[in-house]
């Protein structure tokens, strides 16, 4: 199925950002992440099973928005747009990679973190972009100062934020939603804990005003 990117963006909360390293476990945390209610989650291309991961989640759990993360290239962009991906997600952002995220036709939110890279992403056809690294780069107090002279720009803070301050990143007026590692951590993954997984997948779709 093809999305727009309001669609995904409306359809998310808090992303779960996973890494998988057993496509075996793929399939039981998609349905774990769709019972607790979310919508929209993102895989890293990190590992070398993410595009098969990709593929086993969306068939486990159908309704599920499955997008691709760490995209850092053009054959990053191409393999994970032929794999599947319903979104692609990157950590920055270079003119080159820009064309090959575009040419997917896919929803894109590439990776920026000052105001500089946000407009050169704007012009070069972005229309919502990742906020990467979001507490490091200056978490909320940066993305309140960027509301007043880029009001355009809808973002995903995604990086260093906790369970605890998810809610306070979704209240702001410029965030469409944000990404979560803490939703299913591969230590949660590894054990098998689809049960804590499902929780905090309901918890996070609580937060989605």
């Amino acid at each position: 199925m093809t999305y727009t990117l309001d669609a995904v963006l409306d359809a998310a909360s808090v992303i779960p950002v996973l890494t998988v390293d057993d496509p075996d476990s793929a399939a039981p945390l998609a349905r774990a992440l769709a019972e607790g209610g979310l919508k929209v989650v993102e895989l890293t291309l990190r590992t070398p099973a993410a595009l098969e991961a990709m593929r086993v989640m969306q068939d486990a759990a159908p309704g599920l928005i499955v997008g691709m993360g760490t995209v850092r290239s053009g054959d990053d962009a191409r393999r994970a747009a032929d794999a599947g991906a319903a979104f692609l997600v990157s950590p920055g952002l270079t003119p080159r990679l820009a064309g090959a995220m575009l040419d997917t036709g896919l929803p894109c939110l590439p990776g920026v973190a000052t105001a500089g890279e946000a407009m050169q992403a704007l012009e070069l056809g972005f229309a919502a972009l990742k906020f990467f690294p979001a507490e490091p780069a200056g978490g909320i107090a940066c993305l309140k100062a960027l509301a007043g002279p880029l009001p355009d720009i809808r973002f995903c803070p995604t990086g260093g934020i906790s369970r605890e301050r998810a809610a306070d990143y979704l209240a702001l007026q410029n965030v469409a939603c944000a990404g979560g590692s803490w939703i299913a951590t591969p230590e949660q993954m590894a054990a098998g804990d689809w049960r804590t997984i499902a929780e905090n997948a309901r918890f996070a779709a609580s937060l989605k005003g």
